[in-house]
């Protein structure tokens, strides 16, 4: 099989991708000082390395650590926004904003990559349907329920249960995000919160960064009544590259070193404090590896279980340090493509892996948005009324 036909044709469409966070911390969004446009930058990222590995649309994720909360939280989240706006106004000869998918395509005829923003956090919310309302007009198109913290109305998959899922607010938050078209993401949230939501989801939902339970038993990852409840309902798996996530050595690993930290008193929902234990432990304990093949295995599980309409790509390229041997950089999905044609995976089924599902999952959640609107006005629900417990 051509692909770099297969992938002319069908770009891939990324659904995680860190870059902003890392332009934050490393240059303070200065492009001067890490111009991706140029090519060789530390980060996994750059347009270059996107060209070669067939890339047509980014979901940037604007992420901001659940340290901070409330409005902290939602001005760090506008800082990200504008981040990825200022990325995109830069290179605008080679990257396009779009919040449609008809934008994703319109892009891909003018050359251009596409550029996409998702909120990864309900604390960018602030417990505040206004807030999630302005975010989709800044054009933020998917908010990830939680992030590795519990929100006030989520529980995320690395912290301890509380709501047992999603509270009524929780509810209504996802009842608005079909209400406005914001996709509802399900990475990092438990397997409660997955179950909640698809309970009462209208529209399709995703997963932007998120493997199967089934081969690595990690938390972050859908057990397989998710992944078939996530077709039924029409939406996507974006199966991501991290090793502790599609690596059965390595997600043993991972849960040795959150053993550890607990029994020193610190959380894995603790970011700071968490990751300057992992720095230390890791002297005396290094990771295993993770390859290619691992990320295949995840991949042909969720096209098993929910199905090739349901599978996507969400690789967190600068989420993580380290990715798998083969998949070292966003310049490496032909090898990942061509692997799974080896192993049997028509041109069409590649088509829709790297892009088609996404954009038709996208053109369905803009659908029920606009019906939605016509008979519903915005939520002006509070977390205080429906939950009893004030806005943070």
């Amino acid at each position: 099989m051509d692909v770099s036909a297969l992938l002319a044709a069908h770009p891939v469409v990324d659904g995680h991708n860190d870059l902003m966070w890392e332009a934050r911390a490393r240059a303070a969004y200065d492009f001067d000082r890490l111009d991706v446009g140029a090519g060789g930058t530390p980060t996994h990222t750059d347009l270059p390395r996107m060209r070669a590995g067939g890339m047509g649309a980014q979901f940037w994720s604007v992420y901001v650590p659940t340290r901070l909360t409330g409005d902290a939280a939602v001005s760090a989240t506008l800082e990200q926004v504008d981040a990825a706006r200022e990325l995109t106004r830069r290179y605008a000869d080679q990257l396009a904003w779009a919040t449609t998918a008809d934008e994703v395509e319109e892009a891909w005829a003018t050359d251009r990559i596409a550029s996409l923003a998702g909120a990864e956090g309900g604390h960018s919310i602030a417990s505040s349907l206004g807030t999630l309302r302005q975010l989709h007009r800044l054009g933020v198109r998917y908010l990830t329920l939680t992030h590795n913290a519990n929100t006030p109305w989520a529980d995320s998959a690395t912290d301890r249960p509380v709501a047992g899922g999603l509270t009524a607010f929780g509810r209504e938050v996802v009842r608005e995000m079909n209400r406005v078209g914001m996709m509802v993401d399900l990475s990092h949230v438990s397997a409660d919160t997955m179950r909640d939501a698809l309970a009462v989801t209208e529209a399709p939902v995703i997963f932007s960064h998120s493997s199967a339970r089934a081969v690595t038993d990690s938390p972050r990852n859908a057990p397989d009544d998710v992944l078939e409840a996530t077709a039924r309902g029409g939406g996507v798996c974006m199966v991501t590259f991290v090793p502790k996530f599609v690596n059965a050595a390595c997600a043993d690993s991972h849960r040795e070193l959150v053993a550890a930290a607990e029994a020193e008193g610190v959380a894995e929902a603790d970011g700071v404090r968490f990751a300057a234990f992992e720095d230390a432990w890791r002297l005396d304990h290094p990771a295993p590896t993770a390859t290619l093949d691992d990320v295949v295995a995840h991949v042909e599980h969720v096209r098993e279980v929910a199905g090739v309409d349901h599978v996507g790509l969400g690789g967190d390229y600068d989420g993580v340090e380290v990715l798998p041997t083969g998949l070292e950089d966003v310049s490496t999905y032909p090898a990942l493509l061509a692997a799974l044609a080896d192993r049997g995976w028509s041109t069409d089924d590649l088509a829709r892996l790297t892009c088609r599902n996404t954009l038709r999952v996208m053109r369905e959640v803009e659908d029920v948005a606009r019906g939605l609107q016509e008979v519903r006005n915005p939520s002006l629900a509070r977390i205080e009324d429906l939950d009893g417990v004030p806005a943070t």
